[in-house]
């Protein structure tokens, strides 16, 4: 047994060097196109470290356990990496999408990896088992029993927690490698869920055992700390939106998702696999187009409306410099009244204060009077057609909701209440859409 004293001084040592190599403040957000002076914002983003000190004595320090050695497999072309919280009452879907990813399964060029979570109450087939697995997705000929080999038994976790993500991100990459990645967040989702206290922040991949899910700031916590993904995906609902796309773009090169409720069956993964597979050199951008063509496909073929899109990040810096540019015009123009005309006409979904950006800005750009409102909403429109959205897909019926105005990404535009938890987000931070809302609602 190593002396208390020893173990000190090596501790300290460690901490010293943690906190030297890790100094310094976050780089500033300059929003540097705003054209009016008057219409800006200055916003405090130093950096924060965050130390976590245990006090113990000799006796209660354990020994470090050794870590099981990884061992990476050869690079790949693609790794793609599902993670399924289906620890609430989608669990019977997210087995069932596990069966359809063995349709196809890995392959000498692209892995796929998953981890699923279970609990108890909801669905009790595939031996009823609870937890967290993590599984190598191998073809096998059954459609109702998971055959693929089970990585890691991680027994009860966490699966509402964004740090659990990030391991599950790690571990997939380092054991996985490839030249390009993929990572798609299964479960419920509610993009910018503002009129429900009990969700304070917008949420994905809710845990019904923790009662626990990840904010949209903590979802862009956890992205960054995987590292680059060429393309990540929500296979949940309402998560193609501004607020949520620019919270996130960091380290991403597309972003998949829905502007509006996703039918309860999410993705079709066999459908969207074999096209990858069967073409492992495929670019991430013609790999977000496979997305979003066999979930389109999918729900056009059994007859339920959808809404589907992928989006660039390269251009979201620019596209909040252009709705700014937009809203101060709108602002000055002081057409209150043509904006309430259209703020109920204007293309919404199941969430209600979320509605298309493209088709508001482009009814009240129809109709204004006022040729700085035109000019600057024809530039917003051009950018989000020709550079934002990259493609976007609808399904309509009549019988069902009608998408046929989604033009593949949303916007907060609020009919009766603002909600001040929008402020916590770097769009408030670096945009002033918060500032055309509360005009139009007299705040």
């Amino acid at each position: 047994m190593k002396k208390a004293t020893l173990k000190i001084a090596i501790l300290t040592a460690a901490f010293l060097l943690f906190y030297a190599s890790n100094g310094g403040a976050l780089e500033k957000f300059n929003l540097n196109s705003i054209t009016a002076s008057e219409f800006s914002r200055k916003s405090d983003k130093s950096g924060i470290f965050n130390f976590f000190r245990r006090d113990d004595t000799e006796e209660s320090i354990p020994e470090p356990e050794p870590k099981p050695e990884v061992k990476p497999q050869p690079e790949r072309d693609w790794t793609i990496m599902v993670y399924i919280n289906a620890k609430n009452d989608l669990e019977k879907y997210g087995l069932k999408d596990i069966n359809e990813m063995e349709m196809i399964g890995s392959s000498n060029e692209i892995n796929v990896v998953v981890e699923i979570g279970r609990m108890n109450g909801y669905d009790s087939s595939e031996g009823d088992w609870t937890g967290s697995r993590r599984y190598l997705i191998q073809k096998d000929d059954s459609t109702s029993a998971i055959t693929s080999p089970v990585l890691a038994d991680l027994g009860k976790v966490d699966m509402g927690d964004w740090k659990h993500l990030v391991d599950f991100g790690v571990w997939a990459k380092t054991k996985y490698p490839a030249k390009k990645y993929m990572l798609i967040v299964w479960n419920h989702g509610t993009g910018w869920k503002k009129d429900v206290k009990a969700v304070k922040n917008k949420g994905l991949s809710f845990d019904f055992e923790t009662k626990n899910h990840f904010t949209t700031p903590e979802l862009a916590k956890a992205l960054k700390e995987i590292g680059k993904l060429d393309v990540y995906a929500s296979d949940a609902c309402f998560m193609q939106m501004v607020s949520v796309d620019y919270e996130i773009k960091d380290d991403i090169t597309y972003i998949v998702g829905s502007e509006a409720m996703e039918p309860k069956d999410g993705y079709t993964y066999n459908t969207m696999l074999k096209p990858i597979t069967s073409n492992p050199k495929i670019t991430p951008y013609q790999a977000a187009k496979v997305l979003v063509d066999a979930f389109c496909e999918h729900y056009q073929s059994i007859g339920e409306s959808s809404t589907q899109s992928f989006i660039r990040t390269s251009a979201l810096d620019k596209l909040l410099v252009l709705m700014n540019d937009w809203a101060y015009a709108a602002i000055q123009a002081r057409e209150k009244a043509l904006i309430l005309k259209y703020l109920y006409k204007t293309q919404r979904y199941v969430m209600f204060n979320n509605s298309d950006l493209y088709h508001f800005v482009s009814l009240i750009t129809a109709e204004t009077m006022n040729a700085d409102v035109k000019e600057k909403g024809e530039a917003l429109m051009n950018h989000i057609e020709k550079r934002v959205v990259c493609y976007s897909r609808y399904t309509h019926f009549p019988t069902d909701w009608n998408y046929s105005n989604s033009r593949g990404i949303a916007v907060y535009l609020p009919i009766l209440h603002y909600n001040s938890n929008y402020e916590e987000l770097k769009i408030f931070q670096n945009s002033h859409w918060d500032r055309f809302v509360k005009l139009y609602l007299q705040f």
